[in-house]
This record gives structure tokens, C-alpha cells and sequence, in this order.
């Protein structure tokens, strides 16, 4: 059962969405039915973590995928991304990384953008870590066998969460910058990145990261989409009403059926 996702998108928007949750998954991949929900749990300090999460509807338990947001914070667009990926039989979440210090988003995505000063690394990683926990405990879900996924912001905080937790089976990293050399040393988990061709100022460095990684003994593939704008997998951004996003996204699943199994 799919919940409503109107609030705050324009009719345009809405249109775009509908169509994307509605397409299939990859050749030999069926999309099954999901049931999502809202729901609260607390990190180490004791502050409510407020999340979306949903579920696919299987037999088995299910591999599962942590989403985490844009600079704009929780919006609808990631909620729906956790309902495309319980369709392709993942349980994700997607927690409110705003919602431990400050409540919850703002609906106003520049009030938004302005409150992630106030967030410092150890809560971002303490708030990842305490949905990484509580979604590894759900029934359904199978114990140790996650991933995350994370875009623009939540692309550098995807790379930065796989330096922090040795346990994580993959990470991809939407147009998010890397994190330094020391850092990347305590990766484990195998890393895809997703990126845009007009967007050099994540780009630039790639080469050297790719290095580095490869120095490391790091496994990180990455790909460039062409056409493609900054954001591009979320609707209204440069490249997303041509067939890259749906290129991207058939990579992604593919990557996180060889990492994590379907």
C-alpha cells in the first residue's frame, strides 16, 4: 500500500513522480508491492529521530537500504525514492537528519537548507548510526546486510557514513563530494558514484579520488552522466525529463543486486 506523496510538489512535479514510481524495475525484476510508514526511534543521546520507512512484500527477509536526503532536508522526493527501492524488495528508510536537533524539515527548503549548520559530523554519524540500528532490528529486514544511498549533501554524507561504519555492504554516492585520504583508508564497503556531466565543481576531483581509492586497495566505480545537471535524479533538474535518470537508476539497482542480493 503506497502512501500520498502530494504534499508540497507542484502538479508538474506530481506528474513526473507518479510516472517514476511507476516504471518498472530492470529486464527479469518484477516491482512488488510495498507497505510504508512513519516512525520515531531515538539515538544515543536520547533525541527522536523521525523517518519513512517501507517495507516490500516477500516471504523472506530483505536486504536493506539507508536514504539519506539532500541539503533541503526530508522531502517528499526521498520518500518516494524509499518506496521505489521497497519495490525492488529492499526495506529503506530515510531518517529526518534535521529531526534530532530541530524537529523535523521545515517545509520551506531555504529555512531548511540554513539549519545543517547547526548539525556537526558526530550527530550526522550518531543519527545515521541510530537509524542503521533500528533498521537492522525491523522484522523482515536481514540483520547485517545494508546499504546506503545519499544525494547531493546525502551523497558526501553516503561516502563519509562508509568511512564510519566497517560494517556497511555497499554505499552509492549521488553527486557527493569524497572525503579526505585518511578518511577513505578506513572504507570497506565497495562504493558506486553517480554523477552529472555540467557539474565540475563535484567533478573535478574525481580523478584523484579514483586514484587514491585505487592506491587504498578501495573498490570505487563511478559513472557520468551526459546531459545531466547537478541533482538530476530529482525532478526539475538539468537532465531529468531525459533517459539518464532511468540509466542511473538501472545501475544502481544492478550494483546493489551484485552487493547486497535481491
Amino acid at each position: 500500500m503506497r502512501r500520498s506523496l502530494t504534499i508540497g510538489l507542484s502538479l508538474a512535479a506530481l506528474t513526473t513522480l507518479t510516472a517514476w514510481l511507476a516504471l518498472p524495475g530492470p529486464a527479469g525484476l518484477a516491482v512488488v508491492d510495498t507497505h510504508g510508514e512513519w516512525v520515531k526511534f531515538t539515538n544515543a543521546a536520547g533525541d527522536t529521530i523521525p523517518a519513512y520507512v517501507a517495507w516490500p512484500q516477500r516471504k523472506d527477509r530483505a536486504p536493506t537500504i539507508l536514504v539519506i536526503h539532500q541539503i533541503f532536508g526530508l522531502t517528499p522526493w526521498e520518500t518516494s525514492v524509499v518506496d521505489k527501492l521497497a519495490g525492488q524488495g529492499y526495506v529503506a528508510i530515510a531518517p529526518d537528519l534535521l529531526g534530532s536537533k530541530y524537529g523535523r524539515t521545515p517545509a520551506n527548503p531555504d529555512s531548511a537548507r540554513k539549519l545543517f549548520a547547526g548539525l556537526t559530523p558526530e550527530r550526522i554519524m550518531g543519527d545515521l548510526d541510530a537509524t542503521a540500528e533500528f533498521v537492522d532490528t525491523l522484522p523482515g529486514a536481514a540483520r547485517g546486510n545494508m546499504a546506503t544511498i545519499g544525494f547531493c549533501w546525502g551523497g558526501q554524507q553516503s561516502f563519509a557514513y562508509a568511512t564510519h561504519n566497517p560494517k556497511l555492504k555497499a554505499a552509492v554516492v549521488c553527486y557527493g563530494p569524497a572525503p579526505d585520504s585518511a578518511a577513505m583508508a578506513r572504507i570497506q564497503a565497495p562504493i558506486l558514484g553517480v554523477y552529472a556531466e555540467n557539474d565540475a565543481r563535484v567533478n573535478d576531483p574525481l580523478p584523484q579520488v579514483n586514484a587514491m581509492m585505487k592506491l587504498l586497495g578501495k573498490s570505487f566505480t563511478y559513472d557520468i552522466y551526459p546531459g545531466t545537471g547537478h541533482g538530476f535524479l530529482s525532478p526539475g533538474r538539468m537532465g531529468n525529463d531525459t533517459d539518464q535518470p532511468a540509466k542511473a537508476w538501472a545501475r544502481i539497482l544492478a550494483y546493489y543486486r551484485e552487493t547486497l542480493g535481491s
